[in-house]
């Protein structure tokens, strides 16, 4: 596949040389507006806005800060249409979002090649979400679509003394538009292909000279771009809603905003493409020959049962076609994704005037539930079935910062609670073809020129294929004399094993899991000189996480096989080398009846965290900084019973200390660079070293996925940054980052040594934003922005590689428009991934077949247009 467009190279390649450096950036906002009566002025001495941020829990300037942070303001995100966290990675290099099996629960964010991967609600995120200083549990959580924006911070590298839990990779620090004691307010509304629509409103406006009042909200719609092979649909739609309040009060030494927020959505989510790798394996091991015959198998039983592409059971090769988005699934099974949210918090600011108290207080509840056609074949082999998970987080967070020794010391001191409810009920359940995939996979492995029928196990073959247990009599006559003289013995061998009925499975597998998480910190600006700071910062973290478990699941075959009596069927499996494949295919891991039972289990943990930093002012101009940070990321409990390890396997059953997985910690280092070379040119640079213990890791180990602590990460690599602004109206904004992520550890398998999966070594980022005066009242816009990654692979398996990998691409976004009546009107046109690109989000192996691939697909090209009002 051939993923790069050559125009997109060639547009890289000349902004780049426009700036004469081999770097592009990361969006800054910058405030467009100029007064008319100063425009002349402001022509003749260009100066880059100030950007105020947060990332020290302070109001600072941007280019003051001594850290890596990238800002992304609300006129930037307008500009590049931007309306989730998943779209902010087209302006930040560093950043990297992906969604997996489902937007809700499966969406990972990295920063610097580290983040979290996996579907599980028990595997927590190592890239820290907040909006308007709330903590969001989970990365899902917060895709819901964004109210209007006053900035986005990028924080690169761990984050572990200010800013909450699990940031040990960074953190995206959002703030929202705050209402305003004018009366003002908005209305958009957006049509594009595949039927979209996009309507947003908001008001705001004074209630009083000390209260003011905002309203914001928004529907989305949009017909999904993976088109279903079995039967009429599409899936990866947009559906969902949003309504957001806020009030806000002021007085001379107080302020208090209180927010209140409700989202839902209705979609079908997230299609995946089988790739057709395990049709052309050869069959070298028996778990090559299990793929082969799996995907073979499925093409037997199954209508349209890849629909992307194989090597059909007549040898021919068919091309996987990865921009027709066509996906199989068993009719009737769909992806339905609802989520239901909702928030309020209080943050008040009280100045006593030798300090200030700042208070967040927040409780946040969500809830999603999801189908899932988990074969992802059009055969009814199994599926998810009304799926729920839910969140329920109460969170506290207390600042108290002052200063002292005549303003040469900045202290904050603070405390953070939380409280988090976490609930899931699974529902993996059976299809009505369940046992007749099993018998086609034991069937290919046991033919052979002198049986060339093969053998069966269910019986769903017919009478002209032999069944395991006859051909077992037939062939030991020491079986066969015991058997005659058992007659209990001879019907277990001449019988078919018990039919799975439609719907077996897990009845409810339900979880809970209730986490109490404190810390005590304090982050202190230490002024030495004029030119010359030491910041110190220092956390203390306590957590306790408490699990219980009911799990109920009726699987037939799993009681055939569990019960003593069957022992010597079992043993006869053994003998041939069929017992491991008819085990893990008739009884699965992730409904194994073995594992059913109520338990209850608890583990707490306590660890240091903070920083040590130092800046130096060379001028006014210049910054230089460098530092030591150390993050940490709490362990937890794997919420999936596949994770246990059967007593007939050679385990000792059913134990929650197999879910459980321990804390990683992270030491960087970084140092870097801050200027302002002219009042046309800003640059910046880092270098960070992050070295990762214990690094938490999602992984499918063939039939289900777990999670490992890897003994070391290494994240190393260079980020360059720079705004180019030589017209009030016309910026240029330029990133680049250059990423080495390797783990070390022999038991990551593929991934030791290996760049991390889906990390392109490097990443471009670039934005043109031109903004004329066409006539009196009258302004246009023209923008676009582009990002660029290098050949990477979503998977680091060596067989899935061909099939999954990605060369290098670039993504192109087009807006333009004007707006008139002094700003009041706007009409724009839109263009999303300009050259219809093809990628592939992620990847990963289809359970069952071990050596078959599917791949998450990229969106296609998006356009439409967008008419706006304000007053």
């Amino acid at each position: 596949m051939k993923f790069a467009h050559t125009a997109v190279r060639a547009a890289l390649l000349s902004t780049i040389s426009v700036a004469s450096i081999g770097l592009a950036t990361t969006a800054h906002a910058q405030d467009e507006s100029v007064e008319a009566t100063d425009a002349v002025t402001a022509e003749e001495d260009v100066a880059f806005d100030e950007i105020i941020v947060t990332a020290t829990r302070r109001d600072q300037a941007a280019q003051d800060v001594p850290l890596a942070v990238s800002v992304v303001a609300g006129v930037q995100l307008a500009n590049a249409g931007i309306v989730d966290i998943r779209g902010i990675q087209q302006l930040a290099p560093s950043l990297k979002t992906t969604t997996g099996q489902s937007s809700a629960t499966g969406a990972v964010l990295t920063i610097r090649g580290i983040g979290t991967a996996g579907d599980n609600p028990g595997f927590e995120p190592a890239v820290g979400v907040f909006i308007d200083g709330v903590f969001r549990a989970r990365a899902g959580v917060a895709l819901s679509e964004l109210p209007p924006i006053d900035r986005v911070e990028v924080l690169r590298g761990p984050q572990g003394t200010l800013f909450g839990r699990n940031t040990s990779a960074g953190a995206l620090n959002i703030t929202t538009t705050k209402p305003k004691f004018e009366l003002g307010g908005y209305a958009e509304l957006s049509y594009g292909n595949l039927d979209e629509i996009e309507a947003k409103a908001g008001v705001t406006g004074p209630v009083s000279e000390q209260v003011a009042l905002r309203l914001d909200g928004g529907y989305h719609k949009r017909d999904g771009y993976i088109k279903l092979a079995n039967e009429d649909g599409r899936v990866n739609n947009i559906n969902r809603w949003f309504a957001r309040g806020q009030a806000y009060f002021e007085s001379d030494d107080i302020n208090f905003r209180l927010i209140a927020d409700i989202a839902k959505t209705n979609e079908d989510c997230c299609g995946a493409l089988n790739t057709g790798s395990g049709f052309v394996l050869p069959l070298t091991s028996t778990n090559n020959a299990i793929a082969f015959i799996g995907s073979n198998a499925i093409e037997a039983l199954s209508a349209n049962p890849l629909a992307g592409g194989a090597v059909g059971r007549d040898g021919i090769v068919r091309p996987f076609d990865a921009k027709g988005r066509i996906m199989a699934t068993t009719p009737g099974r769909g992806l339905t994704e609802k989520v239901d949210e909702w928030g309020v918090s209080g943050e008040l600011n009280w100045d006593f005037g030798g300090a200030t108290l700042t208070s967040i207080t927040a409780y946040r509840d969500w809830k999603a539930m999801r189908d899932q056609d988990v074969d992802f074949s059009g055969l009814d082999r199994a599926y998810r079935d009304d799926y729920r998970t839910g969140m329920k987080d109460f969170t506290q967070e207390l600042r108290l910062q002052g200063s002292a020794f005549d303003d040469k010391v900045d202290w904050l001191v603070g405390a953070f609670y939380m409280n988090e409810k976490l609930t899931m009920t699974d529902t993996i359940r059976f299809g009505a073809q369940a046992d007749q995939y099993t018998d086609a996979v034991i069937n290919g492995l046991t033919r052979s020129t002198a049986l060339p029928t093969g053998l069966q196990l269910f019986g769903t073959l017919g009478a002209g294929v032999p069944l395991f247990g006859q051909v077992a009599l037939a062939t030991n006559p020491t079986l066969l004399a015991a058997a005659l003289g058992n007659p209990a013995l001879f019907a277990l061998f001449n019988s078919p094993l018990p039919r799975t009925p439609a719907g077996a499975g897990q009845t409810a597998d339900k979880y809970r899991v209730d986490t109490n998480a404190i810390a005590l910190f304090t982050h202190n600006i230490i002024n030495i000189s004029d030119s010359l700071s030491l910041t110190l910062g220092l956390r203390y973290n306590y957590e306790k996480k408490n699990i219980d478990t009911d799990l109920n699941s009726t699987v037939p075959a799993c009681s055939f096989f569990q019960n003593p009596a069957t022992l010597p069927y079992r043993q006869a499996l053994q003998g041939a080398g069929l017992f491991g494949g008819a085990y893990l295919l008739g009884c699965n891991p992730a409904v194994n009846s073995e594992f059913n039972g109520i338990q209850s289990d608890k583990r707490s943990e306590s660890e240091f965290t903070g920083t040590a930093r130092i800046a130096y002012k060379v001028n006014e101009d210049v910054l230089l900084f460098g530092g030591y940070d150390r993050g940490y990321k709490s362990g937890g409990y794997n919420l999936d019973r596949a994770g246990f390890d059967s007593v007939l396997l050679g385990g000792n059953g059913a134990q929650l200390t197999d879910l459980e997985f321990g804390n990683e910690s992270v030491d960087a280092f970084e140092v870097g660079l801050k200027t302002n070379f002219t009042r046309e040119f800003q640059f910046n640079a880092s270098l960070f070293y992050s070295k990762f213990k214990n690094y938490q890791s999602n992984r499918f180990l063939g039939n289900n996925f777990v999670v490992l602590n890897y003994d070391k990460l290494v994240s190393q690599g260079v980020e360059l940054e720079s705004i180019i602004r030589p017209h009030p109206d016309f910026v240029i904004n330029m990133g680049y980052t250059y990423l080495d992520a390797k783990v070390t550890d022999p038991a990551a398998g593929t991934d030791n040594g290996a760049q991390a999966s889906n990390q392109p070594k490097h990443a471009i980022t670039g934005g043109i934003t031109w903004t004329p005066q066409i006539s009196d009242g009258v302004n246009g816009l023209i923008h676009a922005d582009w990002r660029y990654n290098s050949d990477h692979y979503p998977i680091n398996d060596p067989v899935g590689r061909p099939f999954t990998g990605n060369d290098g691409y670039g993504i192109v976004n087009l807006r333009a428009g004007v707006n008139f009546g002094d700003g009041k009107y706007s009409v724009e046109g839109y263009v999303e991934n300009l050259f219809d690109t093809y990628y592939n989000i992620t990847a990963f192996p289809i359970p069952e077949q071990g050596n078959s691939f599917a791949v998450y697909p990229a969106p296609p090209r998006f356009y439409g247009v967008k008419l706006g009002v304000k007053f």
